[in-house]
């Protein structure tokens, strides 16, 4: 993988008890080829010391400003960084970056750093929640720095709550993001994406539904990227807490059936449709009315199926009152390949992404993916373990290289 290859990363590490995972996260962008300096604060390293990063990154390591002088100062460290990220950013680091403090390596190479900045806070839920913090991260929101997170989850001290650091993966797809915004083509400029993301939510009564696991973040990663390459999206999402993705036309939906009248409320004047939906093929015929009740017992649940939507898609292009570029999705667990390719056949898709979701690093709730993306016309695309915002791009890269061949051969 060289997705960075060309970049120059600063990671800022300050002393709080997720430092560690800013080893991790150093190992994601070295292996995507980055160049990585990291700057540790005094704090930091009372939590992971200097040699974990030398040699992960194969760079020194610096924490004082009058260390290595003649050789780099802290303006030639901040001038030379394409993203710079603080990963975990302490409520202290955080508050000398609202009041453009100095006082150390970290602060004082931040200040000079004209490049794109992420933090990422960690900490205490109460000391997240204070209003001086707010204040400072509201701060730094206004002059533009990209504040990521926090996440909600297991805290220091048995605690859990709003503080805990977002995982590596995650800071990684949003260094990604930024690299690629200042330098991605915008080879999908004046394209309309309709994309549809997450599972569906069958009810079986006002409380129980049937669904799947789907977190949707495949085809958020796919909205978000087709963003950056300058096209219109319409996202249809199923249940979801996913943040929308800026610039994204959000259209959420419950049921697979009112998934079906989104996406063809939007599919005439689509030019690519995504499916990444994961759809339940069963719905209960009736939805009780009331809560089912145990000392009832057990109840009977009639199913019948759902609309098949990404095959109703491809009979409108057979049928030709459909000209979009069709993208479909094949979440499968046995004969992972043979079976994408009947279904790329009998959907009459134009790719197929297929995904083995018993894999656990990839498939339904993962921050990364593996796929093979095969194409009606005999294409077959492996793409390696990454995060879905790189396996995004790669569907992305097929997509457009499709639409650039029907350019041409109506040129």
């Amino acid at each position: 993988m060289s997705e960075l290859r060309g970049t120059r990363v600063l990671l800022g590490v300050s002393g709080g008890i997720a430092a560690y995972k800013a080893a991790l996260l150093a190992r994601l962008l070295v292996g995507a080829g980055a160049t990585v300096d990291p700057v540790l604060t005094r704090g930091a390293r009372q939590f992971v010391g200097p040699v974990t990063f030398e040699g992960i990154t194969g760079r020194p390591v610096r924490d004082e400003v009058w260390q290595d002088v003649p050789e780099e100062t802290h303006v030639a460290l901040g001038r030379a960084a394409d993203v710079a990220i603080v990963y975990p950013a302490t409520a202290n680091l955080l508050a000398k970056l609202a009041g453009g403090h100095a006082d150390d390596l970290l602060t004082t190479t931040l200040l000079a750093a004209t490049c794109p900045l992420v933090v990422a806070p960690a900490m205490h839920t109460e000391m997240w929640e204070h209003a001086a913090t707010r204040a400072n991260v509201a701060l730094l929101r206004e002059r533009g720095v990209d504040v990521l997170g926090p996440a909600v989850g297991p805290l220091m001290g048995g605690d859990t709550g709003a503080g805990r650091v977002v995982e590596p993966v995650e800071a990684y797809e949003r260094i990604l993001a930024h690299v690629r915004d200042r330098a991605t083509t915008q080879d999908l400029a004046g394209v309309h994406v309709l994309v549809t993301a997450g599972g569906t939510h069958e009810p079986i009564d006002p409380v129980r539904f049937l669904g799947n696991r789907s977190s949707g973040k495949m085809g958020f990663a796919i909205a978000a990227a087709a963003i950056a390459r300058g096209a219109r999206v319409d996202l249809v999402a199923g249940p979801s807490a996913l943040d929308t993705p800026p610039g994204a036309t959000r259209h959420d939906v419950t049921t697979a059936l009112e998934m079906r009248d989104a996406v063809l409320a939007n599919a005439d004047d689509a030019d690519v449709i995504v499916k990444a939906a994961a759809v339940a093929d069963f719905r209960p015929a009736e939805a009780a009315d009331s809560k089912l009740k145990k000392t009832a017992g057990v109840p009977r649940i009639e199913l019948v199926g759902n609309p098949d939507i990404l095959a109703e898609l491809g009979e409108r292009k057979v049928a030709g009152s459909l000209d979009a570029l069709l993208v479909g999705f094949a979440a499968e667990t046995d004969d992972v390949e043979a079976n994408g390719r009947a279904k790329l056949a009998r959907k009459n898709a134009d790719l197929l992404v297929v995904n083995d979701v018993r894999a656990s690093d990839a498939g339904f709730g993962t921050d990364t993916n593996r796929v093979v993306i095969l194409g009606r016309d005999g294409a077959r695309v492996e793409v390696a373990l990454a995060a879905k915002r790189m396996v995004a791009d790669r569907i992305l890269d097929e997509v457009a290289s499709r639409l650039s061949g029907r350019r041409s051969s109506l040129g």
